[in-house]
Formats: C-alpha cells, structure tokens, sequence
C-alpha cells in the first residue's frame, strides 16, 4: 500500500490540474488529510481523513454515465397542462410562410399559445415580421419584441433611439427585447469607453419604454460560474471547456457582482419602467437573492428560460419561491428546440424524482420536480404574461 504525505500530495494536485492525464497514481496510493482538507488529485475520501486512489483508471467527464438503478414514478408531459406564452422565443424565420406554419403546428403539440420572438430587430425588419404573421392563418399565435441599437452611443443617440422605438411600438411591437448580454460586456460609447448597463445616457430609452407600456427584456452576464476561475471546482468545467467563448476572466471583463450592480441600479432609476429579467437574471442558484430584489422592485418581473437545471435541483426551495412569486414569474425556454419543451413541463408539473435533464453540459445532476398548483402553473404560462403585455390577445384564454 503506498502512502503520500500532504506536501507531496499538493504537487500531485497541482501537476493534475496541469496535466490531467498524468494523475493517474498507481493502485491503492492513499492519503491523510485534515478536517476541511480536499483529497488529492486522483483520490476520493473512503473514510473521515482517508483519501484513496481507484484500482483503475478513472473515465473522463464526458465519458463517464452511471445508469440510474432508481425505480419511481414517471409521469412524462408532453403537453403543458395550460397554453403557455413563450415570452423568451427564438423561433427562426417567422416571415417565411411554411417556417411559420411549422412553427405553429410544433406550438400545437407543445401547447404553447403564443410565441413572442425576442430576437431584437427594428425598423423595416420589425414591420416585414408583423405584416407577414397579421397576414398568415394564425394572427393571435406569435407576436414580436423590437430591439435597440447600442453601438456609438453618445450625443444624439437618445434622440434616434426613443424615435425609432416610438415607430416600432406603433408598427407592433409587443416588448423591448432581448437586450443581449453585450451590454455591459462588449458595446463601447462613441467614445470609446464600455458602456455600462446603467450609463446615464440611455435612461431617456428607459424612460420611453414605460411611457409606451414596453416591458424591457434584458440578459445581463452569464451565470456565475462562467466568471469564476477555469478549474476542477467550477461545476460549469465541461460547458466551459466547450465552449471558451463562455469564459470571462477578470483581467478582459467586468465581474458578475459589478454587471448585476449596474443592472439593479438601471431598475431602481426606472421605478415606472416593467423590466422583466432573463433566465432568473442568472441568480436561480440563489433565489433569495432574486426573492430580495423583487421584493425591494415591484416593476421587476423574471423569466425562467434556459436554467431548468438549476430549478429542478432544489424542489423544495423553487416550489415555494414560485408560490410566493407566482405574480411576477414569466415561462420562456430560448431556444427553440421542441423536444427539450416536456422536460419544462415535467418539472414545473409534476413531483418526479431524480430523471435527466436534457443537456449534461449544463448539468451533471438529475432534476425533480415541483409539483406547482394550477393557479400558479395559470400565471406562469400565461396570465402575468398577458397582464403586463397589452399587445398579448387579451381573449381566448382558459377560464379560471
């Protein structure tokens, strides 16, 4: 049995990180690690203070894929139990007639009343999109978000932008969005400075946007994970190493702490302005903090698109936030992928235990579901959606 003191162990630790393939140790090499002490590279804790390497060599993240021995009840929803608004849509091309009848026979089957294109187009796009859906079979099944040009902002900006967002909201428009998250991390002042989320010289946009009824639609950062270091406790390691334009390091980027700031600021400035934030605002890992800002903002408003896995880990937790929530929480999913849809359904709806979610790179853990009750399911899917969106067809929704 071979043995490793923790001075050796940290070198080993450190040449993993570097060089994965060399932590390999060789059969049953053990350790001894003190209380709040993590194991060495290549070991696992089999007792308290008791590191041990496995007899074979360990797979890879990507290759490794227990087979649950679980046995529970399976209730798969394939349809949503109430016709859902998806406030966060990507549905392509919605001006080409066949792509807009495929996309409404997949609406169908899915349940999912109207699709709201958050794909940030304006002008004679905007139009050519709401002329081609008015003039399709089915008026009442998509509607369209206009968008806003932040490049060269500066003296007159404000001026061209509330004009043109005046003419987008009189040709149909239904909401501000998706403000990408390039604001606050790439787009530069005419100056040449980073425009920050709430630099002075947009409020007059903000402004505008609760003055014409525009809820605003916007995705601040990432998640959290993407702005911390690239390493073996990062629980986004695989995601990141996927996908490197995921990584922010801290010398390139500002922070997640200071891009969520300059966005809260921007909702206490705009009390009269519904700002509806993206993907729990990336804070569905910590829904008291979200709980505390929408507590603090009732012009604040969150949607729930692209972190299921986040909500579908803590059951408990995300029942009763959404309980509590229900008048401020909107369904979205992002991108359109039809398939992925039930698994929404599945964990909003039922009480499953421990099934997959649809995406590992996203998430090595099962979702479980929590089971919400039907008047929030009802508020959820579409009746806070239609409440703050006078463009939504107010008719033809399930009574209560």
């Amino acid at each position: 049995m071979h043995r490793i003191h923790l001075a050796t162990a940290a070198l080993v630790a450190s040449a993993a990180l570097a060089h994965p393939a060399s932590a390999q140790l060789e059969r049953g090499t053990t350790a001894t690690i003190q209380p709040g002490e993590s194991c060495p590279a290549g070991m696992t804790e089999v007792r308290p203070g008791r590191c041990q390497a496995p007899e074979f060599a360990p797979p890879s993240i990507v290759d490794y894929r227990p087979e649950s021995t679980l046995v529970a009840e399976e209730h798969l929803v394939p349809r949503a139990k109430f016709p859902a608004v998806d406030f966060h849509g990507h549905p392509g091309n919605i001006v080409n007639p066949e792509a807009l009848a495929e996309l409404v026979s997949a609406m169908d089957e899915l349940n999912v009343g109207v699709m709201i294109a958050a794909n940030n187009v304006s002008g004679e796009s905007l139009v050519q999109a709401v002329e081609a859906i008015a003039a399709s079979p089915w008026p009442d099944r998509v509607r369209v978000m206009t968008g806003i040009d932040f490049s060269d902002v500066g003296p007159g900006w404000a001026e061209r932008a509330v004009a043109q967002l005046e003419a987008d909201a009189a040709a149909g428009a239904v909401a501000i969005g998706e403000i990408s998250k390039s604001l606050g991390l790439r787009y530069r002042k005419a100056d040449g400075s980073r425009l920050a989320i709430d630099d002075p010289d947009l409020d007059p946009v903000w402004e505008a946007a609760g003055r014409l009824g525009l809820p605003v639609f916007i995705h601040t950062a990432d998640p959290s994970e993407f702005f911390e270091p690239f390493d073996n406790t990062n629980e986004r390691w695989l995601e990141l190493a996927l996908f490197p334009n995921r990584r922010y390091p801290q010398d390139e980027f500002p922070s997640f702490e200071q891009l969520t700031e300059e966005r809260d600021n921007l909702f206490r400035r705009h009390p009269n302005t519904i700002f509806v934030t993206a993907h729990l605002g990336w804070h569905a890992a910590d829904l008291g903090r979200l709980g505390r800002l929408m507590d603090e903002l009732p012009n604040l408003y969150a949607e729930i698109g692209a972190v299921l896995y986040d909500i579908g880990r803590q059951p408990r937790g995300a029942h009763d936030f959404f309980v509590r929530y229900q008048d401020r929480l909107l369904f979205g999913k992002d991108s359109f992928q039809p398939n992925e849809y039930p698994y929404y359904w599945r964990v909003l709806e039922t009480e499953d235990d421990h099934f997959d979610y649809y995406r590992d790179y996203h998430a090595y853990w099962k979702l479980y579901g929590i089971g919400l009750p039907d008047e929030v399911l009802r508020k959820l899917y579409f009746e806070n959606a239609v409440r703050i969106m006078p463009g939504l067809p107010q008719t033809g929704w399930p009574d209560a």
